[in-house]
């Protein structure tokens, strides 16, 4: 990603937590079956054996788990002062970064599941933001409060319509990209 003349960040959004602790959770659960499988196989193995395979779980496992966790994290949509661009990780080896000017910007759509998500551990769900000719269709998934990132996005359009002067109060500093 790189930015345009005098183009700035004014908010960077990445995924909510809840989603990622269900996927850690996956993950621990997937390994069951290995420790089960040493447990079957243990009597017929040296104590030394038993320790470096429980070793080598253990490390595959959390390999699996810092890998989930970069592509996770790595995940962001980047509001500026003239774009929204979604960098979406697949693989650690592969991304697609999708942008929309702002002005383009035609629908914001967010979906949220069930009355949980009143609450904040639970307030996550999908924003899509369509262009004008409906070419664009930036979609984050497990995006944090969805409805407040509509609401700010709604804001920071109108704020920057061609028309009008750009002018979003960023009390605070960007997040670093």
């Amino acid at each position: 990603m790189k930015l345009q003349s005098k183009e700035r960040i004014i908010k960077t959004f990445h995924h909510h937590p809840f989603p990622f602790l269900i996927q850690i959770v996956k993950a621990i659960a997937a390994s069951f079956p290995f420790f089960f499988l040493l447990y079957l196989v243990s009597p017929a193995l040296s104590y030394n054996v038993i320790v470096i395979a429980n070793l080598i779980i253990i490390g595959l496992f959390t390999l699996v788990i810092i890998y989930l966790a970069l592509v996770y994290w790595l995940d962001k949509l980047i509001i500026t002062n003239k774009r929204a661009i979604h960098v979406d990780w697949i693989f650690l080896s592969n991304r697609t970064e999708g942008e929309a000017l702002l002005y383009d910007i035609q629908d914001i759509h967010t979906r949220e599941k069930g009355l949980l998500s009143a609450l904040y551990l639970f307030d996550y769900g999908v924003i899509r933001l369509e262009t004008a000719s409906s070419k664009t269709t930036i979609t984050f998934t497990e995006a944090p409060d969805p409805e407040g990132i509509k609401s700010f996005m709604t804001d920071h359009i109108e704020a920057c319509r061609p028309n009008a002067v750009c002018n979003i109060d960023t009390a605070t500093e960007p997040e670093p990209a």
